[in-house]
Order: C-alpha cells, then structure tokens, then sequence
C-alpha cells in the first residue's frame, strides 16, 4: 500500500509517500481503507519533532474516514470514522491507503456524503461540539467570541452557535476572509491587528459571555479580560504553536468569577462520539451545518497540503483523498 512515512522530523519536504506493507490485523484492531483524511496542526507539530512520545518513522494522521475491511467487532463494508487515540503518535496513523487501527476507535456513521467533505468532519466538528459543552447551558442571544476563527475548528465552531442562537464574534488577522467568516456564521467578524479589545467592546461592551480561545498560550491572559465578568473562556487550540504560559499567576490573571477552562479532542474518540458526529454528519447533510471545506489534496500531494496549511493559506478545512 502507499503511505506518507515521516523519517525524522523536518519540514514539509520529509513528508515522503512509498510503498509499505498493508498491516496485518490483529486481535482488537481492525483493518480500514481510507477514504480521506483532514489535516491537523497537531501533526505539522509531530512532523516538526514537537511532540515528545512519537517516535520515527511513523505514519502521521490523527484521525481518517473509510470503509472496514477487516473487523472482529464491525461487518466489513461499514462505514466509520476514527480520531485521537494516538493515532499517527503511538502508532501509524490515518496517511495512507489502509489503516491498521484499535476496534473502540472506530465510530460507525451513516451517510451519504462524499468522502471529502465527510473527511473534512470528524476532528474538526467534534473538538468544537465538545468544546461548546464546556459552556454548559447556553441561551440564544448570548454572546461568543471566537478567537483563531478561520481555523477549521473555528468555522465549525460558528456554524454550531449559529443553530444555537447565539451571537458569534470571530477574529482574522487577514481582512479578506471576513466574508468566509460570515458565510460560515459569524455574526460580527473583528480583524486582528494584535490587539481586539476595542473591536469587541465596541459589539459586546461588558464582554462577551464565552470565549473560545483556538489561539492558546500567549492569548489566554487577553481573552480572561475580554469575557464578561462570571464568563467562561475556554482554551482548545494552540494555532500560537506555543503551549504554556510562562510565570503564570491564577489569582492575578483570572478575574474573579470568570472561569477558565480546556477540551481535548481525546473525550470524543471512539464510541463517545458516536452520537455526535452521526448528528454533525446528518445537520451538514440537511445544510444546517457548514463543512467549510477549503481544498482537497492527493495523497501524492501531501507535501503541498503541509505546505499550505503551514503557511495559514486555508479558510477552513484541508483534505487529502485516496482516489
């Protein structure tokens, strides 16, 4: 089978599709053609060396979309998803033709949608459904802003608030894609100049009652300010590529009442994802939801989409299919 295998950490360029076994399935795992795959910045951090348990050479990609082939626990031809679990970490991961993964990783899913947009999906809707849960009970009318927000994550954050009634603030630091953030659900869009405090007082002048912080590190201090006094900020990207706050003091940073905190997309992996995702899948087929779907790559064109998606030039989601 062809697979990207990554030799030692680099630059796009160590990204190198050859020729590899098909695995072997075994007790617990279970054997899927891979459709597609979205990319992820957590594996550009993987590919750069960043990420301190993975060991070369690996077969990155932290989640994928295809078709059983060979299963203990689900009839081949199924139609599955999988994301997390140490996936493209721990062992090889969703960049290639087949994928030799964990059974309780895979989430079956009905759909007709094709494989892109479907690949475009799974790590991006669940990350910002489970990281709307953090807000607990929302309400329409309550205020959201969204920092990072032509992120993938971020898009289909504002899609999600959208269908909730709440009204959505997302940041750019690139003036043109304040309409794409529009089209996917932003109801106020702020262009990020380093510093959005004037622009997001001026639409929710006590501050905004959420705040997803895709940014991380360096923008968490920032976004506790911003959020309205007994608000919640929570934190779930690290776009900064940096992922600790140096000297950091809770009592003089967090303003009291405000409540800080994360999601991490190993709460949505396999079976506890399950319901969700079959719900995104159905919303994005009924148009409630966006896919926001920016390009579609070739296997043979994985150092292109690295490239491109390390260079920020994606409103959305990147996705590689085998075709």
């Amino acid at each position: 089978m062809r697979a990207v295998v990554v030799d030692g950490p680099g630059g796009p360029e160590v990204l190198r599709v050859r020729e590899i076994p098909t695995p072997e399935v075994r007790d617990g795992w279970a054997l899927v053609r891979v459709e597609g795959f979205g990319l992820n910045r957590s594996e550009l951090m993987t590919r750069q060396g960043l990420s301190p348990n993975v060991r070369f050479p690996r077969v990155l990609g932290i989640e994928c979309v295809g078709v059983v082939v060979d299963s203990v626990r689900l009839a081949p031809g199924t139609t599955v998803a999988a994301v997390m679990g140490e996936m493209g970490r721990e062992f090889d991961g969703g960049y290639a033709e087949y994928a030799l993964l964990p059974e309780d990783l895979l989430i079956p899913v009905e759909t007709d949608l094709p494989w892109d947009v479907f690949a475009a999906l799974p790590e991006t809707y669940l990350t910002a459904w489970g990281s709307l849960a953090t807000f607990g009970a929302t309400s329409p009318g309550q205020s959201l802003l969204v920092r990072g927000g032509t992120s993938s994550v971020g898009m289909a954050m504002l899609s999600l608030a959208r269908e909730r009634g709440l009204v959505t603030i997302a940041t750019t630091r690139n003036r043109e894609k304040v309409a794409a953030l529009e089209k996917a659900g932003a109801s106020h869009v702020v262009v990020d100049g380093g510093d959005i405090a004037a622009g997001v007082r001026a639409l929710c002048p006590e501050g905004p009652d959420y705040v997803l912080d895709l940014i991380g590190a360096p923008t968490v201090a920032d976004s506790l300010r911003l959020a309205a006094r007994g608000g919640t900020v929570c934190v779930t990207g690290m776009l900064s590529g940096e992922w600790s706050i140096p000297d950091f003091q809770p009592t003089a940073v967090i303003p009291s009442g405000t409540k800080l905190t994360a999601f991490q997309s190993n709460d949505i992996q396999g079976k506890s994802g399950g319901e969700a995702l079959q719900a995104i899948v159905d919303g994005v087929a009924r148009g409630v939801y966006q896919p926001n779907l920016d390009r579609v790559f070739r296997l043979d064109e994985i150092v292109e989409a690295h490239t491109y998606m390390e260079n920020n030039q994606a409103t959305g989601k990147v996705v590689v299919r085998n075709a």
